[in-house]
């Protein structure tokens, strides 16, 4: 049974940077698309940005482009997802989360994601 635990979050000026990790366990993850997911208080859950099981499709939302950069290290199955430029609307408590059924590339449906970590807060403020 996979298992996810993101880490790396925290409280940081606008401006700053963070990484975030997303780390798994009881099964490896080269065979999974991950997504990276994140949700503030009162509004839906939105898709940051994934990568492909290779790690040659990426994807990002449009409010992150430019800023955020994801990338996976399958000999330690560990996702990342490096933060720059953060705002104060980046606030969120941030998901990584995976599934084996995305063949090829990702997407930033999270519905289509079968496995999830228990999320980690990131708060952007002055």
């Amino acid at each position: 049974q996979l298992q996810l635990v993101e880490s790396g979050g925290g409280l940081v000026q606008p401006g700053g940077s963070l990484r975030l990790s997303c780390a798994a366990s009881g099964n490896t993850l080269n065979y999974h698309a991950i997504g990276w997911f994140r949700q503030a208080p009162g509004k839906e859950r939105e898709g940051v940005s994934c990568i492909s099981r290779s790690g040659s499709s990426l994807r990002y939302g449009d409010s992150v482009k430019g800023r955020f950069a994801i990338s996976r290290d399958n000999a330690k199955n560990t996702v990342y997802l490096q933060m720059n430029s953060l705002k104060p609307e980046d606030t969120a408590v941030y998901y990584c989360a995976a599934d084996v059924r995305l063949l090829a590339g990702c997407v930033l449906q999270f519905h289509e994601y079968e496995s999830w970590g228990q999320g980690t807060q990131v708060t952007v403020s002055s």
